[in-house]
Formats: structure tokens, sequence, C-alpha cells
């Protein structure tokens, strides 16, 4: 996580990305709940994104 963040967030992206690869290439992550998992951002983006949970924007969950 220190390396991380000491990176763009472009690269660090990039990097999470590759993480993601690596668990499912080694079937550390269920490949279907992954696949899945796009799907529900449009449908969630109105209750993720309102003023009301701003607070939540500068959280970082890694």
């Amino acid at each position: 996580m220190r390396e991380i963040q000491k990176l763009s967030e472009p690269l660090a992206q990039e990097v999470l990305d590759f993480i993601g690869y690596m668990e499912l290439k080694h079937e550390l992550k269920d490949r279907l709940a992954m696949e899945l998992k796009p799907a529900q951002t449009p449908v969630m983006e109105h209750l993720w994104d309102n003023t009301d949970d701003t607070v939540w924007n500068d959280v970082c969950c890694l």
C-alpha cells in the first residue's frame, strides 16, 4: 500500500488492475462476481453521486 501511494493516480489504478487480474488468474476471487460488478455501476451511480454523501469522496478504501 505504501508503494502504491507514491504513484500517480493513473499508475496506481494500473497496479490495482493488475492485482485484480492476478486474483482472477489464480482463482483468488470469484470470476462471475467480478464480471458482474461493473453492471451495478449505472444502477448505483445515482446513490453514490449525491451531495449528502460527499464526505465519503475523500475516503480511501484500500
